[in-house]
């Protein structure tokens, strides 16, 4: 038994892509006899509890359910700030006064082969003395964990064998709220998420994360990165596709129920049985059915077919 979770920002309506990716992630782990989260990552600031509340709108709509209560970042803070304090008392942290356009400039080295944009050091050996005057002298800095030159490898379910080389990513941002690759493994441990599905765009970050699972002394999940959708033109959906969201599409005459027709199709489900519903196609998923290539929506061709 597994537990699974989707969890989308609340800054903004769900799109086509999203929804699949919710699909997929009940599917997965219903599948698999287990449970299914939600969880609201509402640090950004364009979070609001009005987009919040129309997500899961959508949700409900296709019939995405979920087990337990909705659980949101902004209310976890003091188990981010105590992951940190573990983190700097093991001393794998410093802070970095560094602006984005001086990372930018700077000469990647000394650690070899990194990402394009990696994060080069720079701040990883100030002293003391050194780092109290860059901070009298800037007013802020972001927290950085020492894990550059580090590769991290793992097997995701869809993708196969991945491999990724660190930097020394960031922690905590400058405006003191926990970033994205800390607060992600903080949840899904606190949680008990050992099945995170979710877009293939965010393939490249997991090994930063599998990084902070192992220096918490926490067990990583397993990983599933599913395709994308893509619009007509090739490229991933975007506002330039015309409608994107559950209320634009129905406005252009596409019902909940195609939506969902259409994305059990998507995932290999095409012998639809009746009623239609999202824990009917979890019942019916198979995993070695679904396609490794992006999925294309056409709501044009959708519509007038």
């Amino acid at each position: 038994m597994v537990t699974g979770r989707f969890a989308p920002s609340p800054s903004g309506p769900l799109h086509i892509g999203n929804l699949r990716t919710a699909l997929l992630a009940l599917c997965f782990a219903r599948s698999a006899g287990g449970d299914f989260l939600i969880r609201m990552e509402d640090l950004t600031t364009e979070a609001s509890a009005d987009h919040e509340s129309a997500q899961l709108a959508d949700l409900a709509a296709l019939g995405i359910d979920h087990d337990g209560d909705v659980v949101r970042q902004s209310e976890r803070r003091d188990l981010y700030a105590a992951a940190i304090t573990r983190l700097e008392d093991a001393d794998l942290t410093y802070p970095c006064f560094c602006s984005r356009r001086e990372i930018t400039e700077a000469v990647i080295a000394p650690h070899g082969e990194l990402p394009e944009g990696a994060y080069p050091g720079t701040c990883s050996h100030l002293s003391t003395s050194e780092q109290q005057r860059r901070m009298a002298q800037r007013g802020r800095s972001t927290l950085r964990i020492r894990a550059a030159g580090r590769t991290v490898s793992f097997e995701d379910q869809l993708c196969g064998a991945q491999s990724g080389r660190l930097d020394d990513f960031v922690l905590r941002r400058w405006d003191g709220i926990a970033a994205y690759n800390l607060a992600v493994v903080v949840d899904d441990h606190d949680q008990g998420i050992d099945q995170v599905t979710r877009g293939d765009d965010l393939l490249a970050t997991t090994p930063r994360q599998i990084f902070v699972h192992q220096v918490l002394g926490f067990e990583p999940p397993t990983y599933v990165h599913v395709p994308l959708v893509l619009g007509p033109d090739g490229r991933r959906i975007a506002k330039r596709h015309g409608p994107r969201s559950l209320a634009e599409v129905g406005a252009a005459g596409l019902a909940p129920l195609e939506v969902l027709r259409l994305l059990a199709e998507s995932i290999g489900i095409t012998d639809l049985a009746e009623p239609l519903s999202a824990n009917s196609l979890a019942d019916r998923f198979d995993p070695g059915e679904l396609s490794r290539s992006p999925w294309t929506f056409d709501l044009s061709a959708e519509v007038t077919s």
